[in-house]
């Protein structure tokens, strides 16, 4: 999300200008998030193309989990998981292929005959995890490669072995993010956020959420983003007058 307005993910790097909050809560496991992804920051992009907007925006990835009741540390065939949610392999099918054509205008490559469903809340602490000041890698990063990951490389996102090695590959020390994984950090900050999202009303994602004010749900068009953003920055400044 590199644009000319400043942004961030994460805590921290607040500045002297006025700040939009963004928080945008999805699940590694949602292929609307993933390709909502792409149409955000394609959205920010073109919000900023004409120059700076004159705000900063505070992207934060919350967690939110299409299955909760998933075991923890058992992955199998997303096919299964989409057949018995949808109605069977054949709709899974026109499902999954639906998904990976959109994921496609959107140049994202998925193979979810790779995909591998599992519970994803270790995933999410690990975002959580990148989103603290001191982390050494971003939370956008890390968000991004945990979706790679299940979208694209088959990885079991809730095995926490599998974790580590995408962390270290974006440059986080795997020893140091497996101890946190294997530790009970973050577990009650990411309980609490999973609970606000319930009593917020959100029942699907992605939703984003300005300001903790303002809904957008769904994986909209960039261009829908960009009046979005363009119209909170403008709230913004004015509220700063």
């Amino acid at each position: 999300m590199d644009t000319s307005t400043e942004t961030s993910t994460g805590s921290g790097n607040r500045t002297s200008r006025p700040t939009v909050t963004i928080d945008i809560f999805s699940d590694v496991v949602c292929p609307w998030c993933y390709i909502g992804k792409r149409r955000f920051e394609a959205g920010l992009a073109e919000a900023t193309a004409d120059g700076d907007l004159g705000v900063h925006f505070e992207i934060e990835f919350k967690p939110y989990q299409l299955d909760p009741t998933a075991v923890p540390g058992v992955a199998g065939p997303v096919l299964d998981a989409y057949a018995k949610k949808f109605g069977g392999p054949e709709k899974a099918e026109q499902i999954i292929g639906h998904v990976t054509r959109t994921a496609a205008e959107e140049g994202l490559e998925f193979h979810m005959e790779r995909a591998l469903r599992a519970n994803t809340l270790l995933a999410h602490r690990l975002i959580w995890w990148a989103a603290q000041p001191d982390a050494p890698v971003t939370q956008d990063a890390m968000k991004e490669r945990l979706l790679q990951a299940y979208f694209m490389d088959g990885t079991h996102v809730g095995d926490a072995e599998a974790l580590a090695d995408c962390a270290a590959e974006i440059g986080a020390d795997r020893d140091a993010v497996l101890a946190f994984l294997e530790s009970s950090t973050g577990t009650a900050e990411v309980a609490a956020e999973l609970e606000h999202a319930r009593d917020n009303g959100i029942t699907a994602v992605p939703t984003y959420v300005f300001n903790d004010q303002w809904a957008v749900p769904g994986a909209q068009d960039a261009a829908t983003f960009a009046k979005v953003l363009r119209k909170m920055a403008e709230r913004a400044l004015a509220d700063a007058e």
